[in-house]
């Protein structure tokens, strides 16, 4: 990968549809955003799917813990009636559709591990990795994590030209360097709010790009371009101009 993306849709175009689903992939390709970041998790027979909960009732009208669920019962779900009568059916997305979606659409995807509580990272990153090398280009991909197992895990599927990772951090602890060291990190992620002018310095010295999630209001952000941030991850990136 040689260019980060400046502009990525979180969850999808979640500030317009249900979050993490085809429809919010399609909302972002529409709004001519072409990066989108999602979540992904294993549901109790190890069907990856698009999920950022532990549970189901958030986003569904379902109950109960996704870990609990087959791909038969997640496929009888409506995820999308809880933001909208418009969305109301919208399916669980399988990994398997989520990226015949983006290739279809021709998107960048940041995908993040999100390892729940009690869930397995090295289930996670050896079900979800395989299918993800094959669909996607490394200049189309980033694959990103809170949990360093599972980026360890995923880098035992391919090297760093291959499988650009995300080192995920909600504040950039002192030792960021070492840990993006140990997984031949590609680009260091972070919530923009707890990002400071010095800490992005030294980030972008080293030759990291840095993205900053969840913001949703461009005058707020705005100096952060000037410390050389290089995306943003946003419910609603139309709202944000960014620099060429």
């Amino acid at each position: 990968m040689t260019h980060a993306p400046r502009l990525i849709a979180h969850r999808g175009l979640s500030a317009q549809a249900p979050e993490n689903t085809l429809a919010a992939v399609r909302a972002a390709h529409d709004a001519g955003i072409d990066w989108v970041e999602l979540d992904v998790q294993l549901l109790g027979d190890g069907t990856p799917v698009i999920w950022h909960d532990r549970d189901l009732k958030r986003c569904s009208n379902g109950r109960g813990r996704l870990d609990d669920l087959s791909r038969d019962a997640a496929a009888h779900l409506d995820a999308g009636g809880w933001f909208g009568e418009a969305f109301a059916g919208e399916p669980m997305a399988t990994l398997t559709q989520m990226l015949e979606l983006i290739d279809a659409l021709d998107m960048g995807l940041n995908l993040e591990l999100k390892v729940n509580r009690g869930r397995d990272p090295d289930a996670l990153a050896d079900g979800v990795l395989p299918m993800l090398l094959e669909a996607r280009p490394a200049q189309r991909l980033i694959v990103s994590s809170f949990h360093a197992p599972a980026l360890e895990r995923a880098r035992r599927h391919a090297p760093p030209e291959r499988l650009p990772l995300g080192a995920l951090f909600e504040r950039i602890p002192g030792d960021w360097a070492s840990r993006c060291e140990a997984i031949d990190a590609y680009s260091v992620h972070t919530d923009w709010r707890r990002l400071r002018a010095a800490r992005a310095g030294e980030i972008t010295q080293a030759g990291y790009p840095l993205l900053c999630y969840t913001a949703n209001d461009p005058v707020a952000f705005a100096p952060r371009w000037q410390w050389g941030v290089s995306g943003v991850i946003s419910d609603d990136p139309t709202r944000f101009e960014a620099p060429a």
